[in-house]
Parts: structure tokens; C-alpha cells; sequence
């Protein structure tokens, strides 16, 4: 399910990530779909779950509230599943604590910190000056 402009969430801007350790991808390389669901994972007001059956069948979700001029919301989204299974495999979300019922088990979704890239030493001649 692709996610499109018209169905996003309100959001305040994002910190961008960083290269990161662990093998994760850039977000500049990143699909426009993977791209897409970390920024909903990255915003503290949209809390994003993944619920776990016990056939194994994965699914991660989160509340898109309700938009007062578009009338659309109000209601659970889904994300797409190989995207936020590619986040979770390169290290860029984490789940957190398990929430078990008889069948099923809930996650909270969240993005992991980067470190931030070192900065460069200036270079000799811009230090002389």
C-alpha cells in the first residue's frame, strides 16, 4: 500500500539522520517507501506498533489522527510490511518491549538514534588564516 501525500499525518520537521553504524543505509539511499515510514516512525506524536501472530504474520500500524480540513482520519493505518522489516534488518527502527496476549504479541516501533557523522578538521590553510 503506498502511502501518498494526501494521507500523511501533520508532522513537525524531522531531525535527518546521519550514515550509521551496523551496516544501515543512508537516508539519502533509502527507497521513497522505506523513506515514507521512517518519517512517521521518527514523529513522537504518531506511535507506530507492530503486532505479531502466532502464524508469524507480522503487521505494523499506527493511529493517523483526524485531519480537520480533509475530514480523513480518525483511524489505524497500515505500514507496509517489507519496508519496515528492511528498516528493522538494517538497524534503523527497534522494537521495544513485548506486550503478549494468547495470540498475538505487540511491539512498540521506534527509530534508533545515529550517531552524528565526525566533523572534518579544517584544513591547514584555512587554520593559518
Amino acid at each position: 500500500m503506498p502511502l501518498t501525500a494526501a494521507v500523511r499525518p501533520l508532522t513537525a520537521a524531522v531531525r535527518p539522520h546521519t550514515a550509521a553504524s551496523r551496516g544501515a543505509r543512508h537516508r539519502a539511499q533509502l527507497g521513497a517507501a522505506e523513506a515514507e515510514v521512517l518519517r512517521i516512525v521518527t514523529d513522537a506524536r504518531t506511535p507506530v506498533f507492530v503486532t505479531v501472530r502466532a502464524d508469524g504474520r507480522r503487521r505494523y500500524s499506527y493511529w493517523r489522527p483526524l485531519d480537520s480540513t480533509t475530514g480523513r482520519g480518525g483511524c489505524y493505518a497500515a505500514l507496509p510490511t517489507a519496508e519496515c522489516d528492511a528498516l528493522h534488518a538494517a538497524g534503523r527502527i527497534t522494537l521495544g518491549e513485548p506486550l503478549a496476549d494468547p495470540d498475538r504479541i505487540t511491539y512498540r516501533v521506534s527509530a534508533t538514534r545515529t550517531p552524528a557523522a565526525p566533523l572534518r578538521a579544517l584544513p591547514d590553510r584555512a587554520r593559518a588564516a
